[in-house]
């Protein structure tokens, strides 16, 4: 499997992290605020400039307020893995 910030199941999950931000009403400023970061990473994970790993999407879903379950869940009803 491709490492790839470019597939379509990749865009697919940074879709489904920018439809869950705007859902809660926030802002890449106030997301970054909760998280003790520069908005630049939230625009560069948003912009598909860089990756999450397991622990930063753990720390977006809880600034979030989403439950990573029911993302991981939304990303495996469009991928089928």
């Amino acid at each position: 499997m491709t490492k790839s910030l470019h597939t379509p199941e990749y865009e697919h999950f940074r879709g489904l992290l920018v439809a869950a931000r705007e859902q809660a009403g926030l802002t890449q400023v106030e997301v970054s605020a909760r998280l003790g970061r520069p908005q630049s990473f939230v625009a560069k994970y948003e912009g598909g400039e860089r990756r999450l790993d397991v622990v930063e999407l753990l720390e977006v879903c809880s600034a979030l307020g989403v439950n990573p379950h029911k993302l991981i869940d939304d990303m495996q009803v469009r991928t089928g893995v």
